[in-house]
């Protein structure tokens, strides 16, 4: 496979979404009832997800679907981008949720890091475990796969440069072309 162009916005898309839909994955398997590394997430959202309640299943649901919803943006971006101009709408998505998820992610990081350090108040001992994952896997996640989206987005802009195309498709011999 051919390098990307600098302006290409295709692996920066294609990379934000896998990010969105293992993400996605991940709540799906918690929403339908499994507990793998549920501990990791710790506090109240641990303790909605063990109870189970119809409301809670219904907002995991969602949160599934949107998280999935990011990731075919992200494609629909790529896609987009190989065929014409991005439509406004894909851009504008994907912009407010690369912006979200990256300062949601960078504030959590940061946050998350100081009441580790001690600076600021941490979590109970019992959450301290959960916290570390939130700095160390979770929280940067949904950093990287922001930036991820941004970077997209900024590439996918016009800049009046031509971008490659896919050539046509080459008429059969014999074949008559419009009359």
């Amino acid at each position: 496979m051919p390098a990307a162009a600098p302006g290409d916005p295709t692996g920066p898309a294609r990379a934000a979404a896998a990010l969105a839909f293992a993400s996605a994955a991940v709540s799906l398997f918690w929403t339908v009832g499994g507990t793998w590394l549920l501990d990791t997430l710790g506090g109240e959202l641990e303790r909605l997800a063990r109870e189970r309640a119809p409301g809670t299943v219904a907002l995991g649901a969602a949160v599934v679907m949107l998280k999935a919803a990011t990731g075919v943006a992200g494609l629909t971006l790529a896609r987009a981008w190989r065929h014409g101009p991005v439509p406004r709408p894909v851009m504008a998505f994907d912009a407010l949720a690369g912006g979200v998820l990256a300062l949601w992610g960078a504030a959590n990081v940061l946050a998350g890091s100081l009441a580790l350090l001690g600076v600021l108040p941490g979590p109970a001992a019992d959450d301290e475990r959960a916290l570390r994952w939130h700095v160390l896997l979770w929280d940067p996640w949904f950093l990287l796969w922001g930036a991820l989206l941004l970077v997209a987005v900024a590439r996918a802009r016009p800049t009046g440069r031509r971008r490659p195309r896919r050539r046509p498709r080459p008429v059969p011999r014999g074949a008559r072309g419009p009359t």
